[in-house]
């Protein structure tokens, strides 16, 4: 199996040679030169045991004969130690996949330890550091910094936008120290994540500093979220002999572009449905108006503060490059600030739960769904765990959830971040 450039302007690469790159030099995201298509033989093979499994199963032939191909049972299981279930919720036919059940609660965990791994596994002893670079809209550094923390050979710098991320996560974010560095954006989401791209597709500094991106352009951050979708999608059909459709809470489009890629695999997922935040960029373009990327709103979900999602160009790619085609594969409902509170405020007793404010943009449109009389099976995708956002639901539930034992021990070490301006040379600098 080779990657090449959504771009088309590179040379073909093995997984492992794109994993080390992130960004394809003419800017574009790599992705597989075919996907794989399993035939009906093939999805009554795949195990559904443990996720672990799930993984490394779907992934070997995106791996094809690259180096890291023997080890992936290794990665998958250092990566994938940690359940996520399906939780029933109290309306029928209403689901949750728990993904925030890793070190920093919070669905990026498992793809951040997989590329942390595997990177790992392909560097030699007598290499220079290494240096990974991530933007972050609040959980994506922490899951990063957690799974490169103390790990020989590798720097990490963290960026993300000041005043924009919770309380919680800002302090998560600048509690690792040693090998992590955490850097305060004077900007946006959007400004961070160009600087980071700036930075990866800079050649000069580049030679003198070996540069990694651990963002969802990277492969090993996007594929590894096939796994949860693949694995619960499985075990529905084999339980219930129907298709589990799944809502996913999206910013950037990684998580919802992973369950788009699996079902294209052939794997047995329903619909996929993305539930954003009051910025427009997706819900319009699924509307019908051509792709414009924006500023970021702020808004609750502040993880989902985006603007111009980097995975649109892989979204595209998976549609053969037809924008319509494109809308064709995914709905998008928009949800507001207004009724993320509202949404959280009533979760309990409607669904028992107490979720975090992009959960609750899931929960929403999943509520609208059923109030227009649909009556299928969905899942919504639970990003991150509610008391990593207590300045947002803390006022409006009844009793605090109670935070995860290894994220409050995050949280009780101290923290330390410095400021930069929303400007390249000042992250230059800083690299």
């Amino acid at each position: 199996m080779r990657y090449l450039s959504t771009r088309g302007g590179t040379p073909a690469l093995r997984f492992s040679e794109a994993l080390g790159a992130g960004l394809a030099p003419d800017g574009g995201l790599y992705v597989p030169e075919r996907l794989p298509r399993l035939d009906a033989a093939d999805v009554a093979a795949l195990p559904d045991d443990s996720l672990a499994a799930t993984l490394t199963a779907l992934l070997r032939p995106l791996l094809g004969d690259d180096p890291l191909a023997p080890q992936l049972p290794a990665l998958c299981a250092e990566a994938a130690a940690f359940e996520i279930p399906l939780v029933p919720l109290a309306g029928r036919g209403d689901h949750l996949i728990e993904l925030f059940h890793g070190p920093t609660a919070a669905f990026k965990d498992l793809a951040a330890r997989f590329l942390a791994a595997a990177l790992s596994a392909l560097r030699p002893p007598e290499a220079p550091v290494q240096t990974v670079l991530v933007a972050t809209s609040g959980d994506t550094g922490a899951a990063v910094g957690a799974a490169f923390h103390g790990r020989e050979g590798f720097r990490v710098l963290i960026l993300y936008p000041e005043g924009k991320v919770s309380p919680a996560q800002a302090h998560s974010l600048g509690a690792f120290g040693g090998n992590v560095r955490a850097l305060r954006v004077a900007g946006t989401f959007d400004d961070c994540q160009r600087l980071a791209k700036q930075a990866l597709a800079d050649a000069a500094l580049r030679a003198g500093r070996p540069l990694l991106t651990a963002n969802s352009i990277s492969l090993g951050r996007l594929l590894p979220q096939m796994g949860w979708y693949a694995m619960h999608a499985l075990r529905f059909q084999r339980r219930h002999g129907r298709r589990l459709n799944f809502i996913i809470p999206s910013g950037n489009l990684g998580n919802a572009l992973a369950a788009l890629m699996a079902r294209a695999m052939g794997l047995p997922l329903g619909e996929v449905l993305l539930a954003t935040n009051a910025n427009p960029t997706l819900a319009e373009f699924a509307a019908g108006a051509p792709y414009r990327g924006r500023d970021a709103i702020p808004t609750l979900a502040n993880a989902m503060d985006v603007g111009a999602p980097s995975n649109f160009e892989r979204l595209r790619w998976l549609a053969g490059g037809d924008e319509a085609a494109a809308r064709a594969l995914v709905q998008v409902r928009r949800i507001d600030d207004a009724r993320i509170r509202a949404t959280v405020a009533s979760a309990g007793a409607r669904h028992g739960i107490a979720p975090c404010p992009h959960t609750a943009c899931g929960l929403a449109a999943l509520e609208d769904l059923r109030a227009a009389g649909d009556t299928r099976d969905w899942a919504v995708a639970a990003t991150a765990h509610a008391s990593k956002f207590l300045d947002v639901v803390g006022p409006l539930l009844a009793h605090a959830p109670a935070m995860p034992p290894a994220f409050a021990a995050l949280l009780a070490r101290p923290a330390r971040a410095e400021r930069i301006e929303a400007d390249y040379a000042a992250l230059r600098a800083a690299i």
